[in-house]
């Protein structure tokens, strides 16, 4: 909207609905309702403790003003190719549940600004389970900072899921780094990973083939940090 590319006739505010304010962490689950800030995701303790990966995602969003008013849902819902929480969901696997359904993080992402959401759909939380380990590294644009490359890494007891944004039209998982990395989680590992650059961006601000390189390194970074 600030940018006159949606112009609605009407808005409705939804931060002050209760039920979408919340954040529960249960046994092996998080909720986060979608009205929920990014500030308040980085600074809820008992989120920090089962995924500090997400907390320190939500932590480093734009700036302070931005934090403090954005939300989760507001964000996945957008898609921004270079946004951050995407790579969060579908790395860690989770789900978003909507006034009517539960869409798995693998069937939301459509593409460029686009989800799985019907115009009429509205999200109302989000669910993760919770990760052995988890990190997410950006190089982010100093202006915007959003990300040139964003990597999240979570591993699990059945292996490890790693999402890129930032890199292309929409969030991906890296299936070399996932492989490599289900093998040896290590940041020598994932620096060892060579990602092809031939589905990336190219743009003002980095090349495909600088993108690729940003890939397994700033994986190796979110490993290192993941692993203390």
């Amino acid at each position: 909207m600030r940018l006159r590319l949606a112009q609605p006739s009407a808005l409705i505010d939804v931060t002050r609905i209760a039920a979408m304010k919340t954040i529960r962490v249960d046994a092996g689950i998080v909720t986060i309702g979608a009205a929920v800030c990014h500030a308040d995701v980085a600074q809820h303790a008992d989120l920090a403790r089962a995924i500090p990966g997400l907390s320190g995602l939500a932590a480093h969003i734009g700036d302070r003003q931005v934090r403090a008013l954005g939300t989760i849902g507001g964000s996945l819902a957008n898609d921004d190719p270079a946004a951050c929480y995407p790579a969060a969901v579908l790395a860690l696997g989770g789900t978003v549940v909507t006034d009517r359904r539960r869409i798995a993080a693998g069937d939301f992402f459509v593409g460029m600004y686009e989800t799985a959401l019907a115009p009429d759909e509205l999200i109302t939380a989000i669910e993760f389970p919770v990760p052995e380990r988890s990190a997410y590294e950006k190089f982010r644009n100093p202006a915007s900072h959003f990300a040139l490359v964003g990597i999240y890494v979570a591993k699990f007891a059945d292996g490890v899921r790693v999402a890129v944004t930032g890199a292309a039209s929409s969030v991906f998982r890296c299936a070399e780094l996932e492989a490599a990395l289900s093998a040896d989680f290590s940041q020598t590992a994932a620096r060892a990973v060579t990602v092809s650059a031939a589905t990336l961006n190219t743009d003002m601000h980095a090349s495909a083939d600088y993108r690729a390189h940003l890939i397994p390194v700033l994986a190796g970074r979110a490993v290192a940090t993941a692993n203390g």
